[in-house]
């Protein structure tokens, strides 16, 4: 596909599968909220350094890269401007199991996702609207959408806010019963949520693996940055190596699902965002369990 074409398609996706996605996500969120207790946010004010350095990292230091990133390349602007979603999403659904398999702090890794889920209500609509707009590229699509933050505030909220809230509450008061529905809701959720991404895919796949050879390499770029900007961030901290590998894979693993969620809402699953952000989920769970299974295998007195 060529690269000026990019811009001018959508990924069609019907009003009833973009209700059932919405409604899917929701469901992953809530899922992953059972994982979570009261507990999870009382001890970053008991140990704040780890999660509040991965904070930093996940929604100021990625979006700034990345929106450094999107000045020098030479990208379609939807492209472009997916990457700016995707870095303004919180961490990803998989990256505690990943944390976890990597013999990284796997309660520093829950307490991040605990609260950049949270935080992503307001700072998700923010970078996108903030470093969107100051690309040259990128702000025209912004102004054609007339993208409100206070649309894409009440969107997250719906879908990340409220399920993570009830998921806890939940998880709180009524612990035998979570054991006993965690993880069939969780596998369950994951597998509708891939058959409808699936089915997007197939309506669309000459499109999608027409483009998917100029995206490739961007998304290894920009999710070396997100990888790089966890592990860094970590190591000047000079926190401990379980702690550098939780938050390394905190930043790297992004939540690429809510980002189609915003696309498909507010972008009309436009063709360059849509695919950046659907090879970036395929992508990062790839170079996830790599480092995972690297890391595992080495000591935790080493890097």
């Amino acid at each position: 596909m060529e690269a000026n074409n990019i811009d001018s398609f959508q990924l069609a996706l019907n009003p009833g599968g973009l209700m059932v996605l919405n409604l899917v996500i929701g469901f992953m969120m809530f899922g992953m909220a059972l994982d979570l207790k009261v507990a999870d946010f009382k001890r970053i004010l008991l140990a704040p350094k780890a999660p509040l350095i991965g904070l930093v990292a996940q929604f100021f230091i990625l979006p700034a890269l990345t929106f450094f990133l999107t000045l020098f390349l030479s990208a379609p602007p939807s492209v472009l401007l997916g990457m700016i979603l995707v870095a303004a999403c919180p961490g990803g659904n998989l990256s505690n199991l990943m944390t976890y398999l990597a013999r990284g702090n796997t309660a520093v890794s829950i307490s991040m996702t605990a609260i950049s889920s949270s935080a992503a209500v307001i700072m998700t609509p923010f970078n996108v609207a903030f470093w969107g707009s100051l690309n040259p590229k990128t702000a025209p699509i912004l102004r054609a959408v007339s993208l409100d933050p206070s649309d894409v505030f009440k969107t997250v909220f719906l879908i990340l806010g409220i399920p993570l809230v009830v998921g806890v509450l939940v998880s709180s008061h009524w612990p035998n019963i979570v054991e006993k529905i965690r993880q069939p809701f969780k596998m369950l959720s994951v597998l509708v949520f891939l058959s409808v991404v699936l089915l997007a895919l197939v309506a669309n796949g000459a499109i999608f693996f027409k483009a998917l050879g100029m995206i490739m390499g961007i998304v290894f770029l920009h999710n070396a940055t997100a990888l790089s900007t966890g592990y860094f961030s970590a190591k000047i901290a000079r926190l401990p190596i379980a702690d550098v590998r939780a938050v390394t894979i905190e930043v790297g693993i992004q939540n690429v699902a809510l980002g189609l969620i915003l696309i498909f809402n507010f972008f009309d699953g436009l063709g360059g965002m849509a695919i950046t952000a659907g090879w970036w989920g395929i992508w990062h769970i790839i170079v996830g369990l790599t480092l995972a299974a690297f890391w595992s295998r080495r000591d935790r007195s080493t890097k």
